[in-house]
């Protein structure tokens, strides 16, 4: 008899709503697996390309197999707008009155926020159906908004914040994250003592497969004599494009070297308005997630940056690094992530340190340096992902931490 599967995250999206993927790569192998899967998602995220119709507070959808159960929260404008916090705490109270009768029993409960006041409700229903409660961290909150939005340990929503990620760590049968070092801050920052399971993020063969071409108009805006390095993505402050900006500054004498930035974001106009003159950097908006694997194809190298905090020592999951992987391009990493380098451990790129234009740009000169040699370690990324980082290997992996 399978099993149902219940994933609890208002950021889920799928791959024809937008942004957050994760939830919806896995659902779809367990539901090839055999699992009848929900998710059970808000109705508006800041990153959705495309909205649900709703036309009531709770509205199920189809999904290649998977039951996505909407929930209706109130809109906002960007990440940065206050009416977000509304809308966590929104989705949290209706998580208390699911149409439950319409739905099937679950066996597991995946509760999987960024912000964690969900996994209050998401427990207690595992409790009530005594399901398997599994605690999955991508983004380790509320450590994330602390150090890069610089907001005090002892305000109020942080520290309710604390309390719900200490709940549902001590609750948990099972803690799993994206994070390879994800241990590090269970024991240093919470003094925690327990295992996880490290379970990373990936990518679906079959989608990449049926890439979509670019248009002309913006396939021809990309130089075809010259070595491009781009990034494509989102534009916002923990990505840290502005150092990328400057190493464009840095190395404008360098004809033969180009830079682009493909993507949205709210730093996008500041990074516009500062350096936007530059003869060698080519902003361009964001694409369908179908035409990204196109876009990489016109690349010499890839670009992924972060700020240099404490929290990405943790570890860093992105799916554009999987997306860069996977278009067997060398990757330019600059990104302070510890021991969990999986551009050096794959031998993928080039390493330097992060929110440094100088050391960016050196090391987008030595990629252009090496000519040919360069395209074997953009070799070298795709088969490590092949190997390592499909969806139906880490769903497989997933499945036996469920079944433990």
């Amino acid at each position: 008899m399978s099993k149902t599967i219940w994933i609890v995250n208002d950021y889920a999206g799928s791959a024809y709503h937008g942004m957050e993927f994760r939830n919806y790569y896995f659902a779809k192998e367990w539901v090839k697996n055999g699992y009848e899967v929900y998710i059970i998602t808000a109705s508006f995220m800041h990153l959705f390309k495309k909205l649900p119709d709703m036309k009531s507070s709770y509205q199920f959808e189809k999904i290649d197999g998977i039951n996505y159960l909407w929930v209706e929260v109130p809109h906002y404008k960007n990440s940065t707008d206050k009416k977000r916090v509304l809308k966590w705490f929104v989705f949290t109270f209706k998580l208390f009155f699911l149409p439950l009768k319409k739905m099937k029993k679950p066996d597991i409960i995946i509760a999987s926020p960024m912000a964690p006041f969900l996994v209050l409700p998401a427990y207690r229903l595992a409790k009530r159906y005594k399901a398997k409660f599994i605690y999955e961290v991508k983004d380790i909150w509320p450590l994330s908004i602390v150090e890069l939005g610089g907001i005090s340990t002892s305000h109020p929503l942080i520290r309710a914040m604390s309390f719900c990620e200490k709940y549902a760590i001590t609750k948990a049968d099972e803690v799993v994250s994206s994070l390879q070092n994800y241990g590090e801050h269970l024991k240093k920052d919470l003094d925690i003592e327990r295992e996880f399971h490290w379970i990373n993020n990936g990518v679906d063969i079959k989608e990449l497969e049926k890439s979509e071409p670019l248009s002309n108009e913006i396939a021809s805006k990309i130089p075809k004599d010259k070595f491009v390095v781009g990034y494509t993505g989102t534009i916002g402050l923990a990505n840290a494009l502005d150092s990328f900006c400057k190493s464009a500054e840095l190395l404008k004498e360098y004809r033969e070297i180009f830079f682009v930035i493909v993507g949205e974001g709210n730093k996008k106009e500041e990074l516009l308005k500062e350096y936007g003159e530059l003869e060698n950097l080519l902003f361009l908006d964001a694409i369908p997630k179908q035409q990204v694997q196109s876009m990489l194809s016109l690349f010499d190298a890839c670009y992924i940056g972060l700020k240099k905090e404490n929290l990405f020592k943790y570890g860093v999951s992105p799916n554009k690094l999987f997306d860069y992987m996977y278009s067997a391009k060398p990757i330019v990493y600059a990104i302070d992530s510890g021991e969990s380098n999986i551009v050096k451990v794959a031998n993928c790129g080039i390493s330097v340190e992060a929110q440094n234009e100088k050391s960016i740009a050196k090391g987008v000169e030595a990629l252009y340096d090496m000519g040919e040699k360069s395209i074997h370690l953009g070799e070298n990324g795709k088969n490590y992902i092949l190997k390592h980082f499909t969806y139906d290997k880490l769903a497989l992996k997933y499945q036996s931490v469920m079944e433990r």
